[in-house]
């Protein structure tokens, strides 16, 4: 694949990168081996103190970080602004937490002192998306780095702007040379980089196939992998809920970065006794949502990424309709003008059990569902291969308790749309992936968990 900045809204080819061969890639592993001999040795005080710098270089350049991400990938202005934001806000955060997370352990048994202590493993490569291009890299590289690792970052092919400029903000914040580094490769060479004694464990956010091939590459090495893969998040709502709040949320959910979210709202299962209404409601914000320009600030959606996302998503939704599915708006890309535009689409009648119904959508699209009582909604809500999140909605505290329970998947949300935080885990079960990013979790995953007996 090519490694480009081709405009998302327009289709226009912008900037071109010829990818590293792979002398310069093995340049690149031995500054991050050598490097890592050193960062090592370095304090939380220093490290934080660069991260701190980081998240200042984030605040006060937000405006042109946030315009590189737009011009490549699409997202609406507004939402890469406050994606940089967020970046900042997780660098201060393990900024000042770090320490404490990776503190010695003391646990009392027969030796004269035994605890556990914290020691990071070296090299972390980290493959990483398109569709958040600096979050998803942030909340890896801040625990990362504070725990005294050292990154390479292969990013998506579509955003290398976006992977070069994020190099230089951890360099301009103060890290040592080779503490991080982006690799403009293609995924081909993923596998060799497993296979590097240097590089000691591996990261991805993606797609499923990504995950399992990068995974098997893992495997192959016994290197520790945590994957974030895709979700088909279930949005239930109960009778008792708050409808007014329950439906400008869900569009909020649903419309995430012009529903390209792997934590985005998908499924709205809605039980039957507020149906209707439920219905009218979403159909009612979904036409009020202004599709166009991302770079304006009033756009509610972009353009999706790339055309091959667009025609998949909108191949997804011919399928829906052919197994039964009712398209109430939408349904069919914007050929109205230039560039990967998809309005907002809701569809009804999908049989629950048909294979559509298990698929991913990415994109502006919601599919409605409709159930009679809260053992139907909980059904349906696990009838199908993902757990990532969920979000429920009721005011029934015995209701809320069995969603909380019942639900399988890495987080629910109760009234709530689904988000990532830095103070909380974040991550998914089955086909979801595994391991944690984020909270204490997060920065753990990628540590030596050393037991120390003393005598």
């Amino acid at each position: 694949m090519a490694i480009a900045t081709i405009n998302p809204a327009t289709g226009e080819m912008l900037k071109t990168f010829e990818p590293l061969n792979d002398s310069e890639i093995a340049s690149k592993l031995d500054l991050a081996g050598q490097a890592f001999v050193q960062y090592r040795r370095t304090s939380f005080s220093e490290r934080s103190q660069w991260l701190q710098q980081a998240a200042t270089i984030l605040q006060q350049e937000k405006a042109d970080f946030a315009k590189i991400m737009t011009l490549e990938m699409g997202k609406p202005l507004k939402a890469a602004i406050a994606e940089v934001e967020k970046c900042a806000l997780v660098c201060n955060y393990y900024a000042e937490y770090a320490p404490s997370f990776l503190a010695d352990v003391d646990v009392k048994t027969d030796a004269s002192h035994s605890f556990v202590r914290y020691q990071p493993l070296g090299v972390i490569l980290a493959v990483m998306p398109w569709n958040f291009p600096f979050w998803q890299v942030f909340r890896f590289a801040a625990p990362a780095l504070m725990a005294g690792n050292v990154g390479l970052l292969k990013h998506a092919s579509n955003v290398p702007q976006c992977a070069l400029a994020i190099e230089d903000i951890i360099h301009r914040a103060g890290f040592p040379q080779g503490a991080f580094q982006t690799l403009l490769i293609g995924a081909a060479k993923v596998a060799d980089l497993m296979a590097d004694e240097r590089v000691k464990a591996a990261t991805l956010t993606g797609s499923e196939p990504a995950g399992a091939s990068l995974a098997a590459a893992a495997g192959q090495q016994i290197k520790k992998t945590v994957l974030e893969l895709g979700g088909s998040d279930p949005f239930i709502v109960l009778p008792s809920a708050d409808l007014e709040v329950a439906v400008v949320t869900a569009t909020t959910a649903r419309m995430l970065n012009s529903g390209q979210s792997c934590i985005a709202a998908k499924r709205f299962i809605v039980a039957e006794a507020i149906a209707d209404k439920f219905e009218k409601l979403l159909l009612n914000k979904f036409l009020a949502l202004k599709v166009g320009d991302p770079m304006q600030p009033d756009t509610d959606l972009g353009p999706l990424a790339t055309p091959d996302i667009l025609q998949d998503l909108n191949q997804q939704v011919q399928t829906a309709v052919n197994s039964g599915g009712k398209v109430l708006t939408g349904g069919h890309p914007l050929s109205d003008r230039p560039g990967n535009f998809y309005p907002p689409t809701i569809i009804t009648d999908i049989p629950p059990n048909s294979a559509i119904a298990q698929e991913e959508f990415f994109g502006p699209v919601a599919l409605l569902f409709r159930v009679p009582d809260i053992d139907a909604a909980i059904k349906l809500a696990n009838a199908t291969p993902f757990g990532l999140g969920a979000s429920a909605w009721t005011t029934n505290d015995q209701e809320r308790d069995r969603l909380i329970t019942e639900i399988d998947a890495g987080a629910v949300f109760i009234n709530s749309m689904v988000k990532s935080d830095p103070r909380l885990p974040f991550g998914g079960i089955k086909r979801s992936g595994y391991g944690r990013e984020l909270s204490i979790q997060g920065i753990h995953e990628f540590v030596n968990v050393k037991t120390v007996w003393v005598n």
